[in-house]
């Protein structure tokens, strides 16, 4: 699985052991691999000696500053708890033991560890550090640092860590540099490089005997990570600027060759989204990407962009779209009912929302795993069908007789028919209408909330609340700041809401933290639906365990069936590219990678087209 969304640790990608020379061990004992690269499914791409990512320009100059929008505010500079809101970009500060390219499905490369060392079986994964791995106090970084950092965010961490190494039994240093994770009896092909994902925290920061830090409170004072960049200065709530360190330890190494050119990487933080782009376009910072539609079609037609000093670019991409959507909180009880949250699809009019709102340029979402082989289409065949009927009279017939579509309308405005069929859903649920309001046997009448994090996404839920308005329902719309927000969903206190969930070519434990029942009640999990499903359980097991890509494929396909006949979110749209919009100041490689954008540590800054672009914002600002 890559990265998703936990506070921080998702950067990465995936590997089946690349065979250098192997070790083998005495009879009762299995072969072990030793590699610089580890991949779930095949053989990795590049070679133990490479000297770069295709994809990255090794003569790319460094230097330059580039300052970035973030919306909202933060209050701690430790993004792996859940308190606090973390400011962004912090991600840049931690190496991960391992790190992955951004054009393979799913491999990771060493980057604090230099080799990798499994079984055929998998039931452990041991890292072999870099000695010449530092911290920036000029700390190096052991195999007792690794350790500690595990128990710690496992113990202590946000509730994904907990979830995402559930099936890490324990972790060992072997010696100074040399560090074993065991996994027990459980089958799961992906924890080597679950593991290989980790961020890499300094024990001695947090254990100093004359000045020791609580890791489980927010902190204002930076912590010395062991990456790229480092914390240079900051505002509380307003900035924060993050400049490359000189003397990186891995900056030659060929995971890094041509990547982190910037000299300085500024966030300055906004209140909303309207005056972020606003500042944009007066020069106040230099990159965005634009998630909405509206914005991409009428917001950038302004004097810089005209004179050619502003690019506004889409960019193709091959990721999997994942699942957006209104996600409904199961655990209330006005939405406990599948039929009640299939009839709340049915009031959701896509066609005439993509053609009044978005100016036509999205696709329905009709998939947890969209714009992928991953995705389930037609009827169920095959192994995934086998798997299925295993499940038979515990899942909704529909799995097995009708394939997934969501509702369409001909984007008049007038969804009748569709309010029909919502309404009929309502009244097989026990839901009648009395005086123009739906209301159940008790009298109690259908009202809830539909929480929002931006402005932005009020011009959507407005008019659905008008659409269930029209089937008595009293559907109000409130938007929050991101700290309440934020709150408000860790604790699960909300009706409805606008959720995504991120996915990757190779999904696996990180499914565990979106629908498994042992994370339904965790504070802080991305189990914003509630689900509490054994079947679903069983199918997130399977997936984790599948020992083939064959095999994975089916059994995504048969979860992401299940969750869709499920009705847990009303789902949105998607796209396949990336938008973009940026002060023509920058250069990028040749070669643009097939699974990320690379802005931030692909890109470079060009000084001719540099001076040109800041030449022209003085004269606008005189």
């Amino acid at each position: 699985m890559r990265p998703t969304l936990a506070r921080f640790l998702l950067l990465l990608l995936p590997v089946l052991p690349l065979a250098l020379p192997a070790l083998t061990l005495p009879a009762a004992a299995q072969e072990v691999t030793t590699s610089h690269a580890i991949i779930l499914h095949g053989e990795p791409k590049y070679p133990a000696d490479f000297r770069h990512f295709d994809y990255a320009n090794p003569d790319a100059p460094k230097g330059g500053e580039v300052i970035l929008a973030a919306i909202g505010t933060f209050d701690s500079l430790n993004p792996f708890i859940l308190r606090g809101v973390s400011a962004a970009g912090l991600s840049l500060a931690f190496d991960t033991l391992l790190t992955g390219s951004y054009d393979e499905a799913f491999t990771e490369y060493g980057l604090l560890a230099e080799s990798i060392e499994v079984p055929a079986d998998r039931k452990w994964v041991a890292f072999t550090l870099r000695p010449e791995a530092r911290f920036h106090d000029g700390k190096p970084v052991t195999a007792a640092d690794v350790v500690w950092t595990f128990d710690t965010l496992k113990a202590k961490g946000a509730p994904f860590y907990r979830a995402y190494y559930a099936d890490v039994q324990k972790a060992e240093a072997l010696g100074p540099h040399k560090v074993k994770f065991s996994f027990g009896d459980t089958v799961n092909m992906e924890l080597p490089l679950i593991i290989g994902q980790m961020p890499v925290l300094p024990m001695h920061y947090f254990t100093d005997p004359e000045n020791p830090r609580e890791f489980e409170r927010t902190t204002l004072e930076p912590i010395p990570g062991s990456g790229p960049y480092k914390v240079a200065s900051f505002e509380p709530g307003r900035a924060i600027t993050y400049e490359r360190v000189a003397d990186y330890w891995g900056k030659d190494l060929g995971v890094n060759k041509g990547r982190h050119n910037y000299g300085r990487i500024r966030f300055d933080y906004y209140r909303d989204a309207t005056v972020a782009i606003e500042a944009f376009k007066a020069g106040a910072y230099d990159f965005r990407q634009e998630n909405t539609a509206k914005e991409w079609a009428t917001a950038y037609d302004f004097p810089a962009q005209r004179q050619g000093l502003v690019v506004q670019r889409e960019i193709p991409h091959e990721l999997p779209t994942g699942m957006q959507g209104f996600a409904m909180n199961t655990r209330r009880a006005i939405f406990s009912d599948p039929r009640v949250r299939q009839a709340m699809n049915y009031a959701f009019d896509f066609e005439w929302s993509n053609k009044a709102l978005f100016h036509g340029a999205y696709s329905r979402t009709e998939s947890y795993f969209s714009n992928s082989e991953l995705a389930s289409r037609g009827l169920p065949e095959g192994e995934e069908l086998k798997i299925l009927e295993g499940f038979r009279g515990q899942i909704p017939d529909q799995v097995f007789t009708t394939e997934y579509k969501a509702p369409t309308t001909d984007g008049s405005g007038n969804n009748r028919a569709n309010l029909r069929k919502a309404l009929g859903l309502l009244q097989e649920a026990g839901w009648q209408v009395k005086d123009g309001k739906l209301v159940n046997a008790a009298g109690e009448p259908f009202a809830f909330e539909i929480l929002l994090s931006s402005p932005a996404f009020e011009r959507v839920a407005l008019p659905y609340a008008k659409n269930l308005e029209r089937l008595g329902i009293e559907a109000s719309v409130r938007t929050v700041d991101t700290a309440q927000y934020q709150n408000r969903t860790d604790n699960f206190d909300f009706d409805m809401t606008v959720e995504g969930w991120g996915q990757s070519l190779s999904p696996g434990n990180e499914q565990r933290d979106f629908w498994g029942s042992s994370r339904r009640d965790e504070p802080g999990s991305r189990n914003t639906a509630g689900i509490a499903d054994p079947v679903i359980d069983q199918l997130i097991d399977l997936v984790i365990q599948a020992p083939d890509r064959e095999s994975l494929i089916a059994r995504t396909r048969a979860l992401d069936r299940v969750l869709l006949w499920g009705h847990y979110v009303v789902p949105h749209w998607h796209i396949r590219a990336f938008r973009t919009v940026y002060w023509d100041k920058f250069a990028q490689p040749g070669i643009a990678p097939k699974y990320a954008l690379g802005f931030l540590d692909l890109w470079w800054i060009d000084p001719a087209k540099a001076a040109v672009v800041n030449a022209s914002r003085r004269r606008s600002s005189n």
